[in-house]
C-alpha cells in the first residue's frame, strides 16, 4: 500500500472534490462527484446506501479517485486502489465534510431511507502533479 506525502496529504485538506470511479456490474466505469476527506488512516469519502456507489463497490472493491485544484487544473492527483465501507463513524464523516465544503455544522440532505457510509481507500498507485 502506497502512503501519502506531507504534501498529498496538505493538498487533500483543501475543500477540492473529487471524481470517484467505481465499476458497474457490467465492468463499465461509473464516476461521481464526491467530498473527499484525508486523516491519519489514510484517504475516504462519504456515501450512502442504497445509492448505486456502495453496491458497485460491494461487489468490485477498485476505485479511482482524481482530486485537482480549480485554480489550477494542472495541479492534481490522482489515487488509484480499493476499498473498505466502514459504517461506523460515517454521520460524523458527512457533518465534518459538509463544514469543510459547504461551511455548515451538520450535513442538510440527510434521508430516513439512506445509511451513511465511509469509503476507506487503501492506495495500489499515487500520482501527483504539481503537488510535490
Amino acid at each position: 500500500m502506497q502512503m501519502l506525502t506531507p504534501a498529498q496529504r496538505a493538498f487533500l485538506e483543501n475543500p477540492f472534490v473529487g471524481v470517484v470511479t467505481d465499476l458497474r456490474p457490467d465492468g463499465s466505469p461509473h464516476s461521481t462527484v464526491v467530498w473527499v476527506d484525508v486523516d491519519d488512516e489514510g484517504v475516504s469519502f462519504n456515501t450512502a446506501w442504497p445509492r448505486a456507489k456502495p453496491q458497485h463497490l460491494a461487489n468490485d472493491p477498485r476505485v479511482s479517485l482524481t482530486v485537482l485544484d480549480p485554480a489550477d487544473p494542472y495541479r492534481w492527483m490522482s489515487i488509484d486502489g480499493t476499498v473498505t465501507l466502514v459504517d461506523e463513524g460515517a454521520n460524523e464523516q458527512i457533518d465534518r465534510l459538509a463544514k469543510k465544503y459547504a461551511g455548515l455544522d451538520a450535513y442538510p440532505w440527510h434521508r430516513p431511507e439512506e445509511r451513511r457510509v465511509s469509503v476507506r481507500i487503501s492506495p495500489t498507485r499515487i500520482e501527483a502533479r504539481g503537488i510535490d
